[in-house]
């Protein structure tokens, strides 16, 4: 938007007179003088008429400083209201979400509750749960998006080599395990690598999967996940903990889900679901 053209009439400062400059101003003994009534009398050689834009002065500071304040608590009130977000399991009640368990379901969406109100993330778009307890043959990763509350992706996803063959039961954060790790993640920015397009992945719980970035545990494309490796295999192959997911639908999936958008890894693990402050009420 252009600024006003300059031109010869003064700027209004909306009370009926002239804009009050700095400029303009007194000493501030002259301004003290000029506001005691006492001196506001023909003898003094202050006229009552020259108070008025010292009046219209400090309206303008009043209304700056109310203004600001103002300001500042809408400011406070839209953060709160941003960071006081939920997830809950009743607001997908009806949606149609595949199979995915409800009870996993409800711990992925108080996870995901939590670490919004922790400050752990912002305003998370997409919420991607896998379920481990399920066979490597079966479709175990939902994609949900969190705004309309629609699945937008029900997948195989396979597990690392060291947690196990047809299904996973062992979950590390240590390097060199070729484990996969549970707990909740977020999304970041992608690479092209020895396994192609590949996203990020930053973990959120600490001491379960907070190594996940020196790990190089990314979520990639992979030949051994598919229909047809189940079919000649039984399972699908093995990742060296990387959540590895279909060739044909990895960058579409991948550019869904990047930059912040929230992953939650799930398998009955005792020590996980006792320590986890994303679960049982985001303690800390």
């Amino acid at each position: 938007m252009r600024g006003a053209a300059a031109g010869s009439a003064r700027p209004s400062d909306g009370l009926g007179g002239e804009k009050v400059h700095p400029s303009s101003l007194r000493s501030g003994v002259r301004l003290l003088y000029c506001l005691n009534p006492a001196n506001l009398n023909s003898n003094s050689g202050v006229s009552v008429n020259r108070r008025l834009p010292l009046v219209r002065l400090f309206y303008i500071v009043a209304v700056a400083v109310l203004g600001s304040s103002v300001l500042a608590g809408a400011e406070t009130l839209a953060n709160a209201a941003g960071n006081s977000a939920t997830f809950a399991r009743e607001h997908f009640e009806g949606a149609s979400l595949g199979t995915i368990d409800s009870d996993v379901l409800g711990l992925a969406l108080n996870a995901a509750t939590c670490a919004v109100q922790s400050g752990a993330v912002s305003s998370p778009k997409t919420l991607t749960v896998i379920d481990y307890s399920r066979p490597s043959s079966q479709e175990r990763l939902w994609v949900i998006d969190l705004t309309t509350r629609e699945l937008l992706y029900e997948e195989l996803v396979a597990h690392g080599q060291g947690s196990g063959g047809f299904t996973a039961t062992m979950f590390s954060n240590e390097p060199d395990t070729h484990r996969t790790s549970l707990g909740l993640f977020v999304t970041d920015d992608t690479y092209v690598g020895r396994n192609g397009y590949s996203l990020r992945l930053d973990g959120l719980d600490k001491g379960i999967n907070d190594r996940a970035r020196e790990r190089a545990i990314v979520m990639h494309g992979a030949p051994y996940v598919s229909e047809q490796f189940v079919r000649a295999n039984g399972r699908l192959g093995r990742s060296w903990g990387c959540p590895a997911i279909r060739n044909d639908i990895a960058r579409e999936m991948i550019d869904r889900v990047k930059g912040g958008g929230l992953v939650f890894a799930y398998y009955p693990d005792a020590k996980w679901l006792t320590s986890s402050k994303y679960l049982g009420g985001c303690g800390a």
